[in-house]
């Protein structure tokens, strides 16, 4: 498996999946107002975790195959697509049961022996037990750290703490031409302890290379 994070919370996920070769997932993609260059993207498996700008931005994304659309999934809800299993758990944006932002869905994808999850635009200070349930034992973890819009580097940990997942991805946070005022990752490297890290182009993951205790943070490099 190949993951490539594009910025903000869009990433490009490749799997390799027996009888149906390689399937490409794409989660969030961007508009061009929050500042980065929408990058090109095509999916199979087009997964959106809300409707604002910076998450929804399907009109960038095309399929790999002529004449035909990327699957879209935009909720709750269980599918399997290409042998690909996702599943969307309802969540909320906020901490005040979407008064302010409204809703947002995980996602878990099982693919590869390897289960990943996406938690969007979390603003809940911490998981309830019936969303812990529902996500289950993760291997990737791709969470926000930016604070604002989302939970920052504090609640990050300690959600992390409550999925104990083997590898952890930063996401939402501040880059150079964001024009959104978001915290930058340092903040979270520094809350869970990490003093040095190396910023990874693309990270290529088999179950196998997955360490069996602990949980290893991974930064990559939109």
């Amino acid at each position: 498996m190949q993951i490539i994070w594009k910025g903000q919370s869009c990433f490009q996920i490749t799997a390799q999946n027996g009888k149906n070769g390689q399937v490409f997932l794409v989660i969030d993609p961007f508009d061009e107002q929050v500042g980065l260059k929408v990058p090109k993207l095509e999916a199979d498996i087009l997964l959106v975790t809300h409707s604002h700008y910076d998450h929804n931005n399907r009109g960038a994304v095309f399929s790999p195959q002529p004449n035909q659309f990327p699957f879209v999934i935009d909720g709750p809800g269980e599918y399997d697509i290409k042998g690909v299993f996702v599943q969307g758990i309802h969540s909320w944006h906020d901490d005040k049961e979407g008064k302010e932002r409204g809703e947002n869905t995980i996602y878990t994808i099982d693919t590869e022996e390897l289960k990943l999850c996406h938690l969007g635009d979390l603003g809940q200070k911490e998981l309830s037990e019936k969303q812990i349930n529902s996500i289950g034992d993760v291997d990737i973890l791709m969470i926000p750290v930016g604070g604002n819009y989302t939970i920052d580097a504090k609640i990050a940990a300690a959600i992390i703490a409550q999925i104990e997942p083997k590898i952890v991805i930063p996401m939402h946070y501040q880059l150079p031409k964001i024009k959104i005022k978001i915290d930058d990752v340092d903040k979270f490297l520094k809350t869970m302890g990490v003093k040095t890290t190396e910023s990874l182009n693309k990270l290529s993951v088999k179950k196998k290379d997955l360490a069996t205790e602990g949980t290893k943070i991974v930064v990559l490099k939109p």
